[in-house]
């Protein structure tokens, strides 16, 4: 009495693990993209051309002198108003030595990714300046607390590839303190790559010296990078900034690899019209290109040429809309046709609320990114209100949200087996259906992800369960992992060396 028979048992088991989902994950990070080709060869060509044309042209201003010196002995030169003009063949040049392809560390080897073809990996960016605060639901400051617990949140979620800080935090006031506690949240919290920005030349090697004991020793970390750098030497339009070409100087110095961002915005610092805005971009960015030929050829470049957009009726910044989508997209289209491993930024909604246009935006901005074939989609989770907020449930969302565009990305596998034609004999002579069939059940387990917060209750059961929103389940979910994920990866005795060092550490 009171005991299950062993058939009922078995079918109990193999219920409960359908309802679990397969145990690999049938749609992992790095799926290839390439797909969506907003522009034709013919189009490519124009914009290539155009911004050649530019540089060779206009060329870039501002130019500070060390770089000056660099690029003369490069053979760019200087016309009569101080702008330094590059020729096509030097352009191509640089193109030609760029590295292509590079590994970018995690200090978990495991976790590392390899950037360039057609690979498609999404991570974050961003310097939120508030919080959407997990219990209240308002916006506030951002904090060196939140920026640690987003750092141990992301690195439980397996669509994050790489971290770069979401939010700045606005209690630390020092640049060198922000810099130092910014690049410590990274290491103490995650081992994953990485990534992180340097206000100042000067406030590298420092935090080299700490990279180097988080890694085992002097020179370790050169020999091993595990964080890149986000630069952004070019300034819109068409001239440098010369605190970031310091910066850049310094980081080849320390063999870090580097994220060179391009940033202009249509209708304001670049044309309003989507091509001209592309051939401008496209030369700015191939500018940053050129300052690291000539400071070392063949440096870890990501070619970051990231469109944004201004609401040209009040002036304001957008991160989301379909302008914005084609743009990053035919971005994307562009370097990985000039064979330069590529990055932009997508999923920055405008909206304050996790809510529809929440939704529409990321889901809008993030897939069209990945089809054309982004490398590495910056900003594409958790950021919220045109970059200005950060969420801790956004992340949870946008995680599950980069499993379904991995899917999309994968297709459809055509062979033998997945046309099913003894399959479908078997079910029409058979029991009229599919249910239970070792076709199906293998197609479960291979072929479908299974999300954990995107609700497929029928309305009776989702009222009988609570009536839960998206929003409410991925709070409990980020909750459970900020009360339960307390990571030690750098280990009692070096965090202490650490400490023992960089006294200005909080």
């Amino acid at each position: 009495m009171g005991h299950s028979s062993p058939k009922r048992a078995g079918r109990r088991e193999r219920i409960s693990r359908r309802a679990a989902g397969p145990e690999t994950n049938p749609c992992p990070p790095g799926q290839t993209g390439g797909q969506y080709r907003p522009l034709n060869e013919q189009d490519l060509q124009k914009i290539y051309d155009t911004a050649l044309r530019l540089l060779a042209t206009l060329g870039m201003g501002e130019v500070p002198q060390r770089l000056a010196e660099r690029f003369e002995a490069c053979g760019a030169q200087r016309d009569e108003r101080g702008r330094f003009l590059f020729s096509r063949d030097l352009v191509e040049e640089a193109i030609g030595k760029s590295a292509k392809t590079f590994v970018l560390h995690g200090r978990d080897e495991a976790r590392s990714i390899e950037v360039g073809g057609s690979r498609v990996y999404f991570g974050t960016g961003g310097a939120a300046v508030q919080t959407l605060d997990i219990e209240t639901g308002l916006y506030r400051p951002s904090t060196l607390r939140d920026l640690h617990d987003f750092t141990r949140l992301q690195d439980t979620l397996a669509n994050i590839s790489w971290f770069t800080r979401c939010c700045v935090a606005t209690d630390v006031e020092d640049v060198f303190d922000l810099d130092l506690n910014t690049a410590y949240a990274l290491v103490k919290n995650t081992t994953k790559p990485t990534a992180t920005s340097f206000t100042l030349a000067q406030n590298v090697a420092p935090i080299v010296q700490m990279f180097d004991i988080a890694a085992g020793g002097e020179g370790a970390f050169s020999r091993r990078p595990f964080v890149k750098a986000h630069i952004s030497p070019v300034i819109s339009p068409m001239r440098y900034g010369e605190d970031a070409v310091d910066v850049t100087f310094e980081c080849i110095r320390h063999n870090i690899p580097i994220s060179c961002i391009t940033a202009a915005q249509a209708g304001a610092t670049a044309p309003a019209t989507l091509a001209g805005f592309l051939a401008q971009s496209l030369a700015e960015t191939l500018g940053s290109l050129l300052m690291v030929h000539a400071i070392r050829p063949g440096h870890p470049m990501v070619f970051s040429n990231w469109p944004f957009v201004v609401d040209l009726r009040t002036g304001a910044f957008s991160g989301a809309g379909g302008e914005i989508a084609v743009l990053n997209a035919a971005s994307a289209q562009l370097s990985n046709w000039l064979g330069l491993p590529s990055g932009v930024a997508a999923s920055m909604s405008d909206a304050k609320a996790i809510d529809a246009q929440y939704g529409t935006e990321k889901a809008l901005t993030s897939l069209a990114a990945a089809l054309a074939g982004g490398n590495l989609i910056y900003e594409s989770s958790g950021m919220t209100a045109s970059l200005l907020g950060a969420s801790f449930e956004a992340f949870v969302l946008d995680d599950e949200m980069h499993s379904n565009t991995y899917r999309i990305l994968r297709g459809v596998e055509v062979n033998e087996q997945n046309l099913g034609f003894d399959a479908i004999c078997g079910a029409v002579l058979g029991d009229g259906h599919f249910l239970g069939g070792s076709h199906t059940l293998a197609a479960m387990e291979r072929d479908y992800f299974y999300p954990a917060l995107a609700d497929r209750d029928t309305p009776r059961t989702w009222e009988e369960k609570g009536a839960q929103q998206a929003w409410s389940r991925a709070r409990e979910k980020a909750k459970e992992i900020l009360a339960t994920h307390h990571p030690d990866y750098l280990g009692t005795s070096t965090d202490a060396a650490i400490r023992n060092i960089f006294t200005r550490l909080r």
